[in-house]
């Protein structure tokens, strides 16, 4: 496929630098938006941060052979989740007890199920764990259209998407069931092409207005906010827009701050810790602290962790 555009390699911090700095941009937001639970700051947060890393990722998508994509995402991606949600398990137990608490998960073995349906059935330290599989699932499939059709700007794409656009907005209004997190993953595959065809594009100094315009109206709350999770997208077109145009912004916006942004690119690395582990920080630790210095703890150590678990090769293999 011809690469019309420079998304993926734009001046100014080099590929993996500015990608870094967006992730790290983007979990601190989803770290924020659960710190403030309400109010309009959580609002900000929620008009796009999740949406943010699926554009990413469908940024950086390339066709992949599919048995050999769809395999090492399953073994990849679900590894590091079982083995932090086991963690964060033990750790409940072992907390709980201590503050003379019930665990979450208390009534063994009927509680196996709902740990192994995932999504909307983990709640406390455990709600973002039904981002990851949605993320997988989503991949899954768009790798499989991409065996297939390439170029995102095809115009097959845009008529394939229709249905997912309407499954993913009936899937809300209809269902509140998501085991790992799959009723969220037909707006995450629309997502995931947009951020390919996006890619594909040249950035014109024109679009800024009318992404700027997009993106404050759901940053200002002038749009309904997002719950991804329970496939809950505001407006139709016009909140999920206004997150798309959020996103793109930050995308421009790290690439220009890539060369002196390390710290943002060092939280980035971390994301995915940090994503598994900021919850359950917030969640023991939101009666004792104040929320900026929630907010620090929710960072740094999830930060922490992953440089510890990357420094031992039998974690990293595990973990990471």
């Amino acid at each position: 496929m011809e690469n019309r555009g420079h998304g993926a390699h734009p001046p100014g911090g080099g590929r993996l630098e500015w990608i870094d700095v967006a992730r790290g941009i983007g979990i601190m937001a989803v770290a924020v938006g659960h710190v403030w639970t309400r109010g309009g700051l959580r609002d900000a947060m929620y008009s796009f941060h999740m949406p943010l890393f699926f554009l990413l990722s469908g940024l950086l998508s390339r066709p992949q052979p599919v048995a050999r994509f769809t395999r090492r995402q399953l073994v990849s991606q679900m590894r590091p989740y079982a083995a932090f949600l086991v963690l964060l398990i033990v750790a409940d137990q072992i907390i709980e007890t201590m503050k003379g608490g019930r665990p979450i998960f208390h009534d063994w073995p009927k509680d196996v199920l709902p740990i192994l349906l995932g999504g909307s059935w983990l709640r406390g330290p455990f709600t973002i764990f039904w981002f990851v599989p949605c993320l997988m699932m989503a991949r899954i499939l768009f790798n499989l259209g991409l065996a297939r059709w390439p170029d995102p700007l095809d115009p097959r794409w845009a008529w394939a998407m229709l249905p997912c656009l309407l499954l993913a907005y009936g899937a809300g209004e209809f269902g509140t069931l998501s085991p790992l997190g799959v009723l969220t993953v037909p707006m995450a595959l629309v997502l995931l092409w947009i951020g390919a065809a996006w890619q594909c594009l040249s950035w014109r100094g024109w679009m800024f207005v009318p992404l700027a315009l997009l993106s404050l109206a759901g940053l200002m709350a002038l749009v309904p906010t997002l719950n991804m999770k329970a496939a809950d997208y505001g407006w139709p077109l016009l909140s999920m827009g206004s997150a798309i145009a959020t996103s793109f912004l930050l995308f421009r916006f790290s690439v220009r701050i890539a060369p002196f942004g390390g710290w943002i690119a060092a939280v980035g690395r971390a994301s995915l810790v940090i994503m598994y582990l900021h919850v359950a920080v917030i969640h023991y630790l939101s009666p004792y602290l104040g929320k900026p210095w929630l907010l620090m703890q929710a960072l740094i150590l999830p930060l922490a962790a992953y440089y510890l678990i990357r420094s031992a090769p039998g974690a990293r293999r595990i973990f990471l």
